[in-house]
C-alpha cells in the first residue's frame, strides 16, 4: 500500500479524495464495528450494500472483528512492551 495512503487514514475527513467511495463506506464501518457496533444503522447498511455485495458485507466483518481481536489479545498481554 502506498505511504501517503496509509498516512491520509490518520486523517480521512482531509484526504476524502484519495479514496473510492467504496473504500470510504467500508472505512466507515470498520470504524463503527470498532467503536460502537450497535450503531450500524439502516443508512450505513443501504451504503454498505450499493458497494458489496452480501458475501463482500460478511468478509468485511470478517476481517474488521478478527483485526479487533488480535489488537485487544496484544493489548491485554502487552504484547507490544518488549
Amino acid at each position: 500500500m502506498d505511504e501517503e495512503l496509509l498516512d491520509a487514514l490518520y486523517h480521512i475527513d482531509q484526504n476524502r479524495h484519495l479514496f473510492t467511495e467504496r473504500e470510504l463506506a467500508a472505512l466507515r464501518y470498520a470504524e463503527i464495528v470498532t467503536t460502537s457496533a450497535r450503531d450500524v444503522d439502516e443508512e450505513l447498511w443501504d451504503e454498505l450494500q450499493s458497494h458489496f455485495d452480501d458475501g463482500e458485507i460478511v468478509e468485511l466483518t470478517t476481517v474488521i472483528g478478527m483485526f479487533n481481536f488480535f489488537n485487544r489479545f496484544a493489548d491485554a498481554l502487552k504484547l507490544d512492551e518488549a
